[in-house]
């Protein structure tokens, strides 16, 4: 069976944040759709192991921010590849409380807010089917996970639904060589003639250099 068909399914860009203890916690889904029409039901899915699973299912409230292909690098990467159990995510951007949910500052295509009704189990992952309770219209244009992988450069987190390990491409021994450094927290892979400078930084989680290591 060729699972890569499914690399054709096209998914969008989200920041869930929900409180948990009288705090912010949040993430980024790429699974999200409409149920039903009628007083409607959308569906998000989540990792198991995912903190902010666990506030949804402790508080319910929870919204979710469309992200833009105009939205700011650095939330994305701080919103999908650290953990809200050690983090405070909105630290960086700030947050705004929108339908008792915390809502991340900043850019975004629109913002949902959604009240848990079901939890479905699907194995490593929870379907959470919520009800839609308010919206609130943003600008720019939706992000397509397309986009995030072609345009931003970035990758799925292992939580992800769609994570997949990197395939071994093979060089173009005709193009001129760049040096390539990935980086260990977001994989975002850097390509620059030389050495990275002593200030780089990742523009997706903002990591300095010395998270990046060379790569073939």
């Amino acid at each position: 069976m060729d699972l890569t068909v499914l690399y054709k399914l096209t998914y969008g860009m989200y920041v869930l944040g929900a409180f948990k203890d009288g705090r912010p916690v949040g993430c980024i889904v790429n699974t999200c759709f409409q149920v039903t029409s009628e007083n409607p039901l959308l569906t998000v899915s989540l990792n198991k192991n995912n903190y902010t699973l666990d506030a949804i299912k402790e508080f319910k409230r929870f919204s979710l921010s469309i992200v833009a292909e105009d939205t700011a690098p650095g939330i994305i990467g701080k919103f999908g590849f650290s953990s809200s159990r050690d983090n405070d995510k909105y630290h960086d951007f700030g947050y705004e409380v929108l339908g008792c949910t915390p809502c991340v500052k900043g850019s975004f295509a629109g913002r949902l807010i959604l009240e848990a009704e079901q939890f479905i189990d699907c194995d490593t992952h929870v379907l959470v089917v919520a009800r839609l309770k308010d919206t609130v219209k943003g600008t720019g244009t939706p992000m397509t996970y397309s986009y995030y992988h072609s345009t931003v450069k970035g990758k799925a987190p292992k939580n992800a639904p769609t994570y997949r390990k990197e395939e071994t491409k093979v060089a173009d021994t005709t193009a001129k060589t760049l040096n390539r450094y990935e980086c260990d927290i977001c994989g975002y892979v850097a390509e620059v003639d030389g050495e990275l400078p002593d200030d780089y930084e990742c523009p997706l989680c903002c990591a300095d250099k010395s998270h990046f290591f060379r790569i073939e």
